[in-house]
């Protein structure tokens, strides 16, 4: 087995992951990928509004950690945002001009073709894509000279003993985790590098 990334040798972990001790990437095996509508279903039953005060009070903490540092302010794009534009709502709240936001389930259009942005986010998304490099590559090539790509998942201990008991796979649409280590090789490889973690669950980039 090879990483589909690194293309290191991973190991078998927990056995139905793939986890490569290169670039710490562990994956979900593709024969255990459930198809596009029961995914859909799956994210059908989460409470994303805004009268869930939890799911907004984790977007603030989410904006508050790295917004002060923001050199631009005008446009943003929320990728990945739920039946709900939550975060991009709060975004335009805090005096974003333009705010657009994409879901391939629920906002479809990909607006973001033709356009660029100081703000890229992408909250609780990363864990569900298959290839996560090509959409860093797609967020580099839609952002503005000094921009800011600020992405949420849980990164995990890299310990096999700790991920058997991690209740954040057992999400049957979480199929891709990562270290802070794995976004600075995936940052290198499409030209972009790392700004700031707070190595829980929160990593910023930019323009190498």
């Amino acid at each position: 087995m090879k990483c589909t990334f690194c293309k290191n040798k991973t190991d078998l972990f927990d056995e139905r992951y793939e986890y490569c001790p290169n670039c710490q990437m562990i994956k979900l095996q593709k024969r255990y990928y459930i198809n596009p509508q029961k995914e859909k279903k799956q994210y059908d039953n989460h409470n994303n509004s805004f009268e869930c005060k939890g799911y907004v009070e984790m977007f603030e903490n989410f904006l508050d950690f790295f917004w002060d540092k923001l050199p631009n302010k005008q446009t943003a794009l929320d990728f990945g945002s739920g039946p709900n534009p939550v975060l991009a709502q709060i975004i335009k709240n805090r005096g974003f001009l333009k705010v657009d936001y994409f879901d391939k389930f629920y906002q479809p259009d990909e607006i973001y073709k033709n356009n660029s942005y100081d703000l890229i986010t992408s909250t609780e998304v990363f864990e569900h894509l298959k290839d996560p490099l090509e959409i860093l590559k797609l967020f580099k090539s839609i952002l503005n000279k000094d921009g800011t790509i600020a992405i949420m998942t849980l990164f995990h201990t890299n310990n096999e003993d700790d991920f058997k008991k991690w209740w954040y796979k057992r999400d049957p649409t979480h199929i891709t985790f990562f270290t802070p280590l794995t976004f600075e090789m995936l940052a290198d490889a499409c030209g972009l590098r790392v700004v700031d973690t707070d190595y829980k669950r929160v990593i910023t980039l930019t323009h190498a």
